[in-house]
């Protein structure tokens, strides 16, 4: 990756100062209320499970949620959807907060109203990340990135260790109204610097069931990306034995109250804002694949030390150094992410990475729970370190890079016009599109090699289905072919084509021979 700029200077764009401040008490309040729900399940219930089902209970909402709220960003009004999923979770929050107050908060209650939390602040994310975006040029946004990480992981320092306090000092009602103004403050934030509204066009507007497939379509056919939400699971998933089960280990192994509970994770937070000052440097030295592998490897050795240890201050220190790993490979995964794929899917792909971070790490909060409760704390926890060490083996199938700009930059025009006697409505097809080519026969295997990597291209923005065809009657011409579910999904396949696909079909036109043209038919089904 190119060196990255400092951080701290994005933050002289005013709308993103605005949305970064007001983002950072709105990440610290949730911190407290995560760390107040996890501590209270601790003290009513005493069960491994329970404790540990409270970050499934805020990051399973990421998983079910997060990608129809992508497509509702992509194509819905932006202001309206964060507006109504941050009043519906301060409404919650302050439910929350009166029943813990009241003493009337139970188990369920508080696992049901932290779970409400959680669906909110998912359907929220992809816009409000989406706005970040606009927010600042693309240049900056590697930079950006990490100051809302830096931000995000400080306040999983302070939010813990100020909550511990409060905790013990006055019970964890107050932590839950903090959060609830802190969600308040987000709604100010985003109202007063309100994302841009969505271009202009003539296309039909994409469903929400279909603009869901088209994001998954993009996914499982863009290596670049699959390879980036792949590796994304496999480190969430392993990782996230140490945070589900942080309260037992102070509980149990290290004889902590809340106050100590506080500290251990104010020790992972520390480290991770830490690495944030200079990973944009460390990335420029040792790439991508260098942050991943350091990463899974002092991650490993954290959890080791975490599952064996009864010092507190040798595990104080890993998990400082845990924190540093976890910040470095997350906050790398997600630069990848939304710096590899173009406008039309920004949102959905980082709804993707969030599907797969935070859905991955709520299963596999509650599956290294069940272990624990099983086996013992030290056994699930080492369990976790192999597999946290196996992720290293993804490294030759889903390697990793950064989307060029010419992958990522919409196409000025398509490269026909539509040549139909009469235009279908939206929803009519399937539709299939043939495009003819003849070449001269001794260059016809370079040719096929070439069209042939036009499967991803096509694939990935919206056909269903990609075949090559030899024409039996003349050994020169060959037939691309491909089908779309409708004519508006067509149409809006032809919209996402990027600078790169543009090349590469040039490429592909270059073998015709000269004064023949290239030929597209359309076809539309009719029974």
């Amino acid at each position: 990756m190119p060196p990255a700029l400092s951080p701290w200077s994005t933050l002289r764009h005013r709308a993103f100062r605005g949305l970064w401040g007001f983002g950072g008490l709105f990440f610290l309040g949730n911190a407290m209320q995560t760390m107040a729900a996890a501590w209270m399940m601790v003290e009513l219930t005493g069960s491994d499970f329970l404790a540990a089902l409270v970050q499934t209970a805020v990051f399973l909402p990421m998983f079910l949620l997060s990608l129809p709220a992508g497509v509702l960003a992509d194509t819905a009004d932006r202001l309206r959807l964060m507006s109504a999923a941050l009043a519906v979770q301060a409404s919650a929050g302050v439910l929350l907060t009166a029943l813990a107050v009241s003493g009337h908060a139970g188990p369920a209650t508080v696992l049901g109203l932290i779970f409400v939390t959680g669906c909110c602040t998912a359907l929220m994310s992809p816009a409000w990340n989406s706005t970040i975006g606009d927010a600042l040029p693309r240049s900056e946004l590697p930079g950006a990135i990490v100051a809302i990480s830096i931000n995000w992981n400080a306040a999983r320092a302070v939010g813990p260790a100020l909550a511990g306090l409060i905790f013990a000092q006055f019970g964890g009602g107050w932590n839950f109204a903090l959060a609830a103004l802190g969600t308040l403050g987000m709604l100010a934030a985003v109202r007063r610097w309100p994302p841009r509204p969505h271009p202009p066009t003539r296309l039909p507007p994409e469903r929400l069931w279909g603009g869901t497939l088209s994001g998954l379509r993009f996914a499982r056919h863009s290596d670049l990306v699959l390879a980036q939400l792949i590796r994304t699971v496999a480190y969430s998933g392993a990782g996230s034995a140490l945070w589900a089960l942080l309260p037992l280990i102070g509980q149990r192994q290290l004889g902590l109250g809340a106050a100590g509970y506080g500290l251990l994770m104010a020790c992972l937070g520390t480290g991770a804002v830490a690495v944030g000052l200079v990973i944009g440097r460390l990335r420029s030295r040792v790439g991508l694949e260098g942050i991943m592998a350091a990463g899974c490897i002092v991650f490993a050795l954290v959890m080791l030390v975490a599952g064996t240890v009864r010092w507190a201050p040798a595990v104080y220190a890993s998990l400082v150094c845990g924190g540093a790993a976890w910040m470095a490979v997350m906050s790398t995964l997600n630069t990848a992410t939304q710096t590899s794929v173009p406008p039309w899917v920004r949102a959905r792909a980082l709804a993707m990475h969030t599907v797969c971070a935070l859905g991955s790490f709520a299963l596999g909060s509650a599956l290294w729970g069940a272990l624990s409760g099983l086996f013992g704390l030290g056994q699930a926890l080492v369990g976790a370190a192999i597999v946290m060490a196996a992720g290293l083996l993804l490294v030759k199938p889903f390697p990793l890079r950064v989307g060029a700009t010419q992958e990522v930059t919409p196409a000025v025009t398509p490269w026909e016009e539509l040549f139909v006697a009469h235009e279908p409505s939206p929803e009519a097809g399937p539709v299939a599109v043939e495009i003819a080519y003849r070449v001269h026969p001794q260059e016809s295997e370079v040719f096929l090699d070439l069209l042939t990597q036009l499967r991803a291209t096509r694939r990935r923005d919206g056909a269903t289905f990609w075949r090559i065809y030899r024409d039996l009657s003349d050994p020169s011409r060959f037939c691309e072919r491909f089908i779309v579910t409708s004519w508006a999904d067509y149409l809006h396949q032809r919209a996402r084509a990027t600078l790169a696909d543009q090349d590469l079909e040039s490429r592909v036109r270059a073998f015709v021979r000269p004064g023949e043209a290239v030929t597209v038919t359309h076809y539309i089904a009719e029974r």
